[in-house]
């Protein structure tokens, strides 16, 4: 199994053998054979094979097969209640965001040295 000490740092390629390789764990833990498992969520043996390989898979086959493993739950932990935030709520006068605002770019250009026109 691979560890990463923080998973922001790697490529999006070595992030998808990470889940590959936990959703791996996840089955041999429940005891779920690859052609079980695909027979439930309705795909081929080869598609999860491919999944925990770390090769690419649909988003609709990555959940089919977090419900057949019952984790589909764990969703929930990547994405929590965004519409609890307080701070917002008083400063949208309780009303809940609906869209996120442009970036704002700086009007002057930073100053460095020799960027002055004239300058030899």
């Amino acid at each position: 199994m691979t560890h990463y000490s923080t998973l922001s740092s790697v490529s999006s390629e070595q992030l998808l053998v990470f889940i590959g390789e936990q959703l791996e764990q996840l089955r041999l833990a429940q005891n779920i054979s690859q052609a079980k498992a695909a027979s439930e969520a309705g795909v081929s043996r080869r598609t999860i094979t491919r999944m925990e390989a770390g090769e690419t898979v649909s988003l609709d086959t990555f959940v089919r097969v977090l419900k057949v493993y019952g984790a589909v739950d764990r969703l929930a932990m990547l994405f929590p209640d965004q519409s609890v935030r307080p701070l917002d709520r008083v400063k949208f006068s309780g009303k809940q965001r609906q869209r996120a605002s442009s970036v704002k770019e700086t009007a002057a250009k930073a100053w460095s040295w020799g960027d002055e026109t004239g300058e030899s």
